[in-house]
């Protein structure tokens, strides 16, 4: 017998007894149920056995975690039921690349439709295999073994990738007969996983998933996001462009010794981009404020900058504004439900200021714009006067823009906005996608470290505040961009490891943030490194990890 500690209570039970087991026990104190389990600190499986005298804490889909786990899990089980429904070969077609809303779209290779029938019967038979509450059985094999076997499957990405593990062995999971290796940690069976829905869109499908704030409401699909999907569609073309779509691609190209022209050809795509929205802008005139705003660590300072210089190629004179430089003063910031300021609302800014101002400047009158002190918490003014003329423009940077509650006074005719997210186009292998906000939030932490002083676990810690900001005041209004720009470059997360894991492993193992930690360090083990020395002062990445010409 052993003894297990759960809720600060100690139970005996028979010595091999499953976590699952264990969590049936307790599962009627959760309003959801139980995915995962943290023993002794360390995240487990329920398939595995519980060890005598172990403290156990159970995780749903209300933890982030959990719903990892839940989402990865219904990925696996649709790539069985399309293997059941549309052949053996069909994995191989499927490729996940991103998300759209609350779901994966799932595109298919090699010229395959996607159609309205074929979306209802592999949904259909997703709900058969919930039902047989199949075992999702996870074996260990020596990574050249896997290496053979995703070869033999046709999972071209998953052999490359393997191909430059550094581990000895590889989990694998299965399915009823099908096999497939996923990064992290899966259910033990498919009775855990009730919640999807599956449509056909584009040249592929969407898996609609549950989210961490209902993990039992599969969201309503709404095709609202056609901008962002037509930018990732971009993306993707580039990563083809470039031949490196997965991470074992990557590596590849970087034992080749072609690192250096992946980083110049990569660079130049976003120069040409830039120079393409600069002489848009050219074209039109009247638009006088371009209004840039986007996520958290997206580099809209560095984007502005070069941005401006591209106008300056077209004859115009831009003006940088700011928008965080008419924060109203600390005393009347708004505070958050913790009583911590909340800088992100949109009620820290000045928005009376800030009309009266670019309203003047549009007239034609002159304009002393202010700059926000930090430190002393304080607008001040020190003379920087600016007239608009013919040839000027006002480069506008605030993750507010395309919000029009804050430039409500200005004419749309005047404006152009821009959204700029860092949408990685890159994914591990074809069934693993690498999330946008895992490259965001390594670019903030090696950022944070350079410019704040703040250590990883502080990044971490305030990073769900930081998205819970970005879900409320930027991603509602990124449709409304007349143009979208990925700042991701393919190459990024490979420089970004020497500084990210430096500081990731400063994370102390008894803090809340340490999963996480450990997370993203497992994550970048997939990349061989690159040295920094071959980037351009210019780009964008420099905005994080330093030594760039526009000194951000």
């Amino acid at each position: 017998m052993i003894q297990i500690t759960v809720d600060k209570e100690t139970r005996t039970w028979p010595d091999g007894v499953l976590l699952k087991e264990v969590a049936e026990a307790y599962q009627d104190r959760y309003e959801d149920r139980i995915l995962l389990a943290m023993v002794n600190g360390k995240l487990r499986e329920l398939s595995k056995c519980a060890p005598d005298g172990g403290t156990v804490v159970f995780l749903t889909g209300r933890s982030r975690p959990g719903i990892q786990t839940y989402q990865r899990s219904v990925t696996l089980l649709f790539m069985k039921a399309f293997q059941d429904v549309a052949g053996a070969e069909a994995p191989c077609r499927a490729s996940v690349e991103f998300s759209l809303g609350n779901g994966l779209f799932i595109r298919l290779r090699d010229g395959q439709k996607a159609t309205d029938e074929l979306a209802a019967q592999v949904e259909a038979r997703m709900g058969e295999l919930v039902r047989e509450a199949l075992p999702i059985e996870k074996r260990s094999i020596h990574t050249d073994e896997a290496v053979e076997l995703f070869r033999k499957n046709g999972m071209r990405d998953k052999e490359k990738l393997f191909c430059y593990r550094r581990v000895s062995r590889v989990n694998v999971y299965r399915l009823g007969g099908y096999e497939d290796y996923y990064y992290g940690y899966m259910v033990p069976d498919t009775s855990y996983l009730p919640y999807f829905g599956l449509i056909a869109y584009e040249n592929g499908f969407v898996l609609m998933l549950p989210d961490e704030e209902s993990p039992r409401l599969v969201p309503e699909f709404k095709e609202d996001r056609k901008k962002l999907f037509q930018l990732m569609k971009e993306s993707d073309e580039w990563g083809k462009m470039l031949r490196v779509g997965c991470v074992g691609e990557l590596n590849e190209q970087i034992t080749r010794g072609n690192c250096r022209d992946l980083v110049l050809i990569q660079e130049a795509l976003q120069e040409k981009k830039i120079g393409e929205i600069a002489a848009a802008i050219a074209g039109m005139p009247d638009r006088k404020f371009i209004m840039i705003a986007g996520p958290s660590s997206s580099g809209k300072t560095t984007f502005a900058r070069r941005l401006s210089i591209q106008l300056m190629a077209q004859g115009l004179t831009p003006h940088p504004v700011s928008v965080d430089d008419y924060f109203v003063d600390r005393e009347h910031t708004p505070r958050d439900e913790n009583g911590n300021y909340n800088f992100e609302a949109l009620e820290c800014i000045d928005l009376e200021k800030f009309n009266e101002d670019m309203t003047r400047l549009l007239s034609g009158e002159t304009v002393e714009l202010p700059r926000f002190n930090f430190k002393t918490g304080k607008r001040e003014y020190k003379g920087d006067f600016v007239t608009v003329g013919p040839r000027d423009i006002l480069v506008i940077e605030g993750i507010h823009c395309l919000n029009d509650r804050m430039s409500e006074k200005l004419p749309s005719e005047n404006k152009f906005k821009i959204y700029i997210s860092a949408l990685t186009q890159l994914n591990v292998d074809e069934h693993n996608r690498i999330p946008t906000t895992d490259g965001r939030l390594l670019r903030r932490i090696v950022r944070d470290a350079r410019t704040r002083g703040n250590s990883a676990q502080e990044t971490i810690r305030m990073w769900p505040s930081v998205r819970r900001g970005e879900e409320e005041n930027i991603f509602p209004y990124q449709e409304d961009a007349d143009v979208m720009f990925n700042s991701s470059l393919v190459y990024e997360l490979s420089v970004l490891k020497q500084y990210a894991e430096p500081l990731l492993f400063s994370v102390p193992r008894d803090s809340e943030e340490y999963l996480e930690a450990r997370r993203l360090l497992k994550f970048l083990d997939y990349f061989l490194g690159v040295d920094s020395s071959g980037v351009p002062v210019n780009s964008l990445i420099r905005e994080f990890i330093g030594g760039s010409c526009f000194n951000v």
